[in-house]
């Protein structure tokens, strides 16, 4: 328990280091001045989640760097194991990218300023009205060329298995009509959530061939979120697999 307060207090401090870089990046955010807020955030942000895993005392190992869509951006759906999914997403895939997050995450002081800067669309679960606005707020990012990270489970897997990924997740993708690169996380349950304390583990990253989701018919979209799922499921142990096969079902954009 020690070891983990001593990596949150260092966290904390690291952050905290940041709050020149943030003000300069609101203050271009608030002038209109979007490419010089976008290059302070995508500097930042990764060298903070590098950092992240560095006092974790962890490292991650990327395979498939050379299936990123270049010149384009993309929507990145992966397998949830932990709270450091995230981060060694962020610190160590090659493309700048935001992500889909629950709406409590927007209220947290030291990071919901960096979020709201990232680009990021919170989500409120328990309203499927304004859960749609959020898909479709952060389909329109894209367009812009804003790449997104979405976990289609919801929740985190904690070294346990897998969750059926779900179809309204995978509208993102359909309607930004933007290529699904497919992510295996495995091990970033090791670090927080396996013993509940801070545990330096080995993550790795496995990028997938994109796949592409323009012009796709209701049909030919229905089999996407099975077809995903059992991409980003097939390295992990058995264990870990969800027991069904039948994920993503009536699974088109509206």
């Amino acid at each position: 328990m020690f070891k983990t307060i001593i990596a949150l207090i260092k966290m904390v401090v690291f952050m905290l280091g940041y709050q020149s870089k943030k003000r300069l990046a609101l203050k271009y955010d608030k002038e209109g001045n979007i490419a010089e807020r976008d290059k302070i955030v995508q500097k930042c942000v990764p060298m903070w989640a590098r950092r992240v895993v560095e006092i974790c005392g962890s490292t991650v190992e990327v395979e498939g760097v050379e299936k990123l869509p270049k010149d384009q951006a993309c929507v990145f759906i992966g397998n949830h194991q932990g709270y450091m999914d995230i981060p060694v997403m962020f610190g160590f895939i090659p493309k700048a990218m935001t992500f889909v997050a629950k709406a409590e995450l927007g209220k947290v002081p030291l990071i919901a300023p960096w979020m709201r800067l990232l680009q990021c669309t919170f989500i409120v679960r328990d309203s499927p009205r304004k859960s749609v606005e959020a898909i479709h707020a952060a389909a329109e990012g894209v367009k812009k060329g804003y790449s997104q990270v979405i976990f289609p489970e919801g929740h985190r897997s904690k070294g346990k298995r897998h969750l059926e990924f779900k179809a309204g997740s995978f509208k993102l993708a359909f309607l930004s009509e933007s290529p699904i690169v497919p992510v295996t996380i495995d091990g970033t349950y090791k670090i927080l959530e396996e013993k509940g304390k801070l545990n330096p583990s080995h993550v790795k990253i496995t990028i997938h061939d994109p796949i592409p989701t323009k012009g796709l018919s209701r049909e030919e979209q229905s089999l996407i979120p099975a077809k995903v799922q059992e991409i980003v499921m097939a390295p992990l142990d058995e264990g870990m697999r969800p027991l069904s096969s039948d994920a993503g079902k009536n699974s088109t954009a509206k």
